[in-house]
Formats: structure tokens, sequence, C-alpha cells
């Protein structure tokens, strides 16, 4: 077996470790490692720090000179185009070193020269790639790095509440040492959600790392132009900072730089995503749990080419991990809102309900992937609510509302069905059914808001046909509404209203407008003259 003569230059005078150690980390003899080290400090050709961009075969023809002479080529052997092997390894999906190999076998055949093995093709292409800068596999350390990145296979999840199909994206964290891999699906991807994974990937693995190397997605990297000094996002840096890890993002569009994760991913997808694929899902958490069921039985599943299981390479590794500190890292978001009719303040595409001291206060929110924390504009906390997990979703707490909301200025049910009686029967019926579809009455309102307001923008006859066919086709949604109402509007010749002109259709606020001349002192006069004369006259 050939030593790997850059590895071991680099544990010996970077790390200082002995020969024995580097023997035990990369399975080889301690008299072959301390003997190329005794020959590599007598060579006089080469010495540390190793020149840029030289390779094993390289340093070989330079320690063992006389060696080297004698490595020529056998020339029975039909050698394997590599760069097309690189060119569809890196442009094909799915393409593997196996197919390839059969393809080459078989032209070998036919072309009457002997092939090499499958074990010496893949030799033979690593070297290209060495020799070519190809390839490079940065040397792996335990408890040095973790590598993240999102899985390019997304799944669908059905709201159970709005019938919408939602996308699921897949985060994937590995330790290269060990390679164990967590994975979690997730529905936004957004600054405080990527936060939240990361923070589960350490919990899952026990510990920080000393680096951490993501892909240049925006929530981690800004710009990244030389990867020497990248730009990272300011929230990432701040994660970074209150675990004491560093960040190093992989080099732009080199996945060599990560490759442990492209290869977690390339496993996930060829292996338990299959699984997963066959199955539906109303909950992302009824896909995590499936998703973190199929992952114990990878990370428990022996290798094929080395002994044990990835867990039991992490239980060794786990130790040299920082430990984690006693609380997590916290996202926090923060935005100031209006509490609306429905006693309720819009956050992320969900609601939450405020006291009724506040109906139409502005409020200021402070939210993190868990809690969404609403205070007054003096800085009082006013209540607090555990963060929606859906599009939509409505987080009540009754106690805010009043026992007689009806009869206040907010809105209400009868108001609602009031509105719609002005337009037709079908739109009643479809408030009404609206107005029933939830626990809680208050939580319809802003959807009957929606459907409501289709009036102004076309006309009655538009919006009582889109109820209708709502109706007939059961599906009294807004979204339906909103999907057919341009249509509609088309078939019945309908123009739609702009902004300012449903504006300047509203009525008036404040009073009479009376022209300037109805204020002269000699109008007002004349005024009281007549009224006293039509006085005298009864």
């Amino acid at each position: 077996m050939r030593l790997d003569y850059k590895s071991i230059i680099t544990k010996h005078y970077l790390l200082h470790l002995s020969g024995k150690d580097i023997a035990d980390q990369i399975g080889a003899s301690k008299s072959g490692v301390n003997g190329f080290l005794k020959a590599f400090e007598q060579a006089k050709g080469i010495s540390y720090p190793l020149p840029p961009g030289i390779t094993n075969e390289g340093i070989e023809a330079l320690v063992y000179p006389s060696a080297t002479a004698s490595h020529a080529r056998d020339e029975s052997y039909r050698l394997p185009d590599f760069a097309q092997i690189h060119k569809e390894m890196t442009t094909r999906r799915n393409m593997t070193l196996v197919y390839l190999w059969g393809k080459y076998d078989r032209e070998c055949e036919n072309s009457g020269l002997k092939a090499y093995s499958y074990r010496q093709y893949c030799t033979l292409f690593s070297k290209w790639c060495e020799q070519n800068d190809m390839a490079f596999t940065m040397p792996v350390y335990s408890g040095q790095s973790m590598e993240v990145d999102f899985a390019g296979n997304t799944f669908e999840m059905t709201d159970r509440l709005t019938g919408e199909v939602l996308t699921i994206v897949v985060f994937v964290a590995i330790l290269p040492y060990s390679n164990r891999t967590y994975a979690e699906g997730m529905i936004s991807t957004k600054e405080p959600q990527w936060i939240e994974v990361n923070n589960h990937a350490l919990d899952y693995f026990g510990g920080v790392p000393a680096i951490v190397t993501p892909d240049n997605c925006k929530q981690a990297v800004i710009v990244n132009k030389d990867w020497i000094e990248p730009e990272l996002n300011k929230d990432y840096v701040e994660w970074a900072e209150h675990y004491g890890t560093a960040i190093l993002p992989a080099k732009v569009k080199k996945p060599r730089f990560k490759s442990h994760v492209e290869g977690a991913v390339g496993i996930l997808e060829k292996g338990l995503f299959h699984v997963l694929e066959e199955r539906q899902y109303f909950s992302l958490r009824e896909f995590n749990e499936d998703l973190w069921e199929e992952l114990e039985k990878l990370n428990d599943q022996p290798f094929k080419n080395k002994e044990h299981t990835r867990n039991y390479y992490w239980e060794e590794e786990k130790q040299n991990l920082m430990p984690l500190p006693p609380v997590y890292y916290e996202y926090t978001e923060r935005k100031e809102a209006k509490v609306s009719s429905d006693f309720h303040v819009r956050f992320d595409n969900a609601y939450y309900s405020v006291d009724k001291a506040y109906l139409h206060k502005k409020v200021l929110i402070r939210a993190t992937t868990l809690k969404v924390r609403i205070y007054s504009t003096f800085g009082d906390l006013i209540c607090e609510h555990p963060r929606a997990t859906s599009k939509g979703q409505h987080v009540t707490n009754t106690e805010h509302l009043p026992r007689n909301y009806r009869t206040m200025r907010a809105w209400s049910g009868p108001y609602f069905i009031e509105k719609a009686m002005e337009i037709g029967p079908n739109t009643v019926a479809l408030i009404k059914t609206v107005l029933s579809s939830k626990v809680l009455e208050v939580q319809t309102y802003r959807t009957c808001v929606g459907i409501l307001q289709y009036k102004d923008r076309y006309n009655g006859a538009v919006l009582e046909e889109c109820c209708t066919r709502a109706m007939k086709a059961n599906r009294p949604y807004y979204s339906y509404i909103k999907n057919t109402v341009a249509h509609v509007a088309e078939e019945l010749k309908v123009e739609p209203c702009s902004k300012a002109e449903i504006k300047n259709t509203e009525p008036k606020k404040g009073g009479i407008t009376r022209p300037a001349k109805a204020s002269d002192l000699s109008t007002l006069l004349s005024k009281s003259r007549d009224l006293l004369k039509k006085g005298g006259d009864e």
C-alpha cells in the first residue's frame, strides 16, 4: 500500500505527531511511516514546507528517485480518458465510477486491449485528479470540523388547515471524521430557521467543532470572491461567536471543499430519501420524525469499506468536540405592528392574539424561532405565544378576547353576513361556511375581509358568480376566490377598478361637504328670515 506522503508530512511537521501516532491514524505500519520521514529528511531536492501544488507522486520521485525510475506503465493496457471521466462525474446527475468502469471495460474488450481492474481504474483516476488539481481532500482530524449544506431533493407536505401544498427543504450536517450525519426538514430557509437547524445539529453531535464549513448560501455568506476573506452573514457570525467556533465557507463552485457533506447528501438521496418519497405528509413534525428514524438506522449501519459504524467513531470524536454552552443562540426578529379588529397582529404570515385593551394600537414584536413576545410601545411585555408552525395559522389566547366582542367596534359574524347579503345568496353561504371553519370564529375574520374586498375590486355580480362556483366545487376558500375572480370578471366583461378608484368611491368621513358661500353672513341671515316668516305663518 502506497502511503499518503503529504498527510504524513503535514501531521508530523504541523501537528508534531510522532510516527506511531500517524501510523495509528492512517492505518499504516509504524516502521513504514518512520522510514519515510527519515528518507524525507535526507532527501536533497525537497523539504518542509512543501512546494505549492506538489503531488504524492512528486514527493515520491524526489524522496525515492531510484525506485520511481522503474515505474513505467504497461502499454498493453488501455489508458482511460480521465478528462472525460471527470466531465461525466461532474455534469451527469448520480453518475458513478462503477458505471463508467463497466463502459470502459466493454470498450477495451472490443478493441482487443487489456482493461485495468476497477480498483486500479479508481486509483489512476484519483492520481490524475491530484495532478490536474481536480480534487483535493482536506486532512480530517477528530473534532475539527462540521460541514453543512442543503440537499438537492425536496419533499411535499399538505397543510391540514389550508390544503396548501408546501415544499420541504432538507438541511444536512456531517462530522467528517466519524461521518455521523444529521438532517432536518425545513419549510422556511430564512435566517431564524437556519440558525435553529444549526443549533439542532450541534446538539445532535453533542459538542462544537473548531470549524464549520457551509456552502455559499445567503444564510451563511454574503460575498465570497476570494475565499480568503469572505463577507459572512452577521447573524451567522454571532452564532459562531456564541459557540466559540469559526466559519470557513467552501470555495464558490468547488464541491471538494465540502466533499463529506456532498457525499452525505448523495447517500441520503440514493437511499433513505426514496423511503420518504413514498409517504404522504401533513406536518413538518411527521416528516422529521420519519427522517430521524431513518438517520439512526444509517448512523448505526456498518461501513462497507471499514470496520464499525458512524456512531462507533462518533463516540470517540465527541470527546474532542468543545462543550456546548448552557443555552442556545437565539435569533431575534423585530417588528412594529398594529392590533387589528380581530384582536390579532400579523407576523411572518401568521396571526397572534393581543389583549383587547390594545385594540387598534401599535405594539412591538420580538420573535425567536420558538417564541413570539409582544410588547407595548413603552417596552412592557403584553403577552407571549409559541411561534406558529404553518402559514396562516392563528395562535389565540381566548382570554385576550372580550366576552361581548360582537357589540364592540370590531368585526363580527353578523357584520360579515350582512355585508354578504348585499351581494347574493351564494356569497352568504360561503361566508357562513368560512365563519364556521375554525374553532374560534374570530380567526376567520381576515379571510372574510379578503373575500368581500373583491366586490369593490370588480362588482357584486362577479363575486357572487365566484362564490357560486366555489360552493358547487366544495371549495369555499379564499385561495379559490382569489384564483378565479379575474377569469370570471373577464367572462362577464367587467374591468377591475384601480386602487385610486376604489379609494374615491369610499364615503368621506367627518361631516357633510358644503360649498364655501353657505357660511357667508348674508346667506345665514337670509335663511334666518325665511325660518321666522315660516314660523309666523304657521
